[in-house]
């Protein structure tokens, strides 16, 4: 056997351990989410019942409820805010660009539960001095769109970087107004950006666990939140088990959906360019 092939082998053998080590958790949660027996550590058959149980729970439904409404709203607003800041950005390069991208991207870098404290604190401060914000889905979604918005201004700012400045002059020779320039140049050519922002925002809300833990308040229990406490009262559960599934199987499907959007498109594309 020559090198080469002792290397290619290797790098496969390495690949296929490295997926089973992302894939078999996912495997364990989907497949004891089906067991008949609460306390069982082996397969023993098969039931959905504890599907029909967390329905059935109240927590579960509010913490999910919580959890999309956090995510949609902040992810909103975070993609509006990242958009502005990312324009911003791109605008001024000059002299001490790298001290404010430094400053801009700070909250990516720095460790969840030093940011979660701060703005915790922070909110107390302002909750004394002023009576507002109390703690709640107004803090959880304030602090949630201010780590989302380095996330969206750092994929906006890719789109503009590689952008052609004569379209911008161009569109301004052609007499467009500022707000013409926007819905007719800048939205349909920042549009996929804007949507991965989105969609990267959404996510980044939906999965916070430690920021929301902080900002959070007694009546703002999200999913996330929901789960760990239903694990330290009760340890784990065929419930947390089933929620955990429908968690991957939301996922896996928004992914497949992805998919096959872009493979329409890149079918029509080719089609059009033939």
């Amino acid at each position: 056997m020559n090198p080469r092939t002792r290397i290619s082998r290797l790098s496969q053998s390495i690949a296929i351990l490295s997926l089973a080590f992302l894939w078999l958790p996912l495997f364990v949660v989907v497949a004891f989410s089906f067991e008949p027996e609460a306390a069982a550590v082996n397969l023993t058959g098969f039931t959905l019942k504890w599907y029909g149980i967390i329905w059935e729970q109240g927590g579960m439904l509010s913490a999910l409820k919580h959890s999309l409404e956090l995510g949609l709203g902040s992810a909103t607003l975070g993609t509006v805010f990242g958009a502005l800041l990312a324009v911003g950005l791109h605008r001024y390069r000059g002299r001490g660009f790298a001290i404010l991208a430094l400053i801009v991207y700070l909250p990516i870098v720095m460790p969840d539960v030093i940011y979660g404290i701060s703005q915790m604190v922070f909110f107390n401060y302002m909750y004394k001095l002023i009576g507002w914000p109390q703690a709640g889905l107004i803090t959880m979604g304030i602090a949630h769109i201010s780590f989302q918005r380095p996330y969206v201004a750092l994929v906006v700012y890719a789109r503009l970087v590689g952008l052609d400045r004569n379209l911008v002059h161009a569109a301004a020779d052609l007499y467009a107004s500022p707000l013409k320039s926007l819905y007719a140049f800048w939205l349909p050519v920042l549009k996929p950006a804007l949507i991965a922002g989105f969609l990267l925002a959404f996510t980044l809300s939906l999965d916070d666990f430690v920021i929301s833990f902080f900002t959070g308040g007694p009546g703002s229990v999200t999913l996330p939140i929901y789960i760990w406490g239903s694990i330290a009262r009760h340890g784990i559960t065929p419930e947390t088990n089933a929620i955990g599934s429908l968690l991957i199987g939301a996922v896996l499907l928004a992914a497949l959906a992805q998919t096959f959007i872009r493979a329409r498109r890149s079918g029509h594309l080719s089609s059009a360019i033939e």
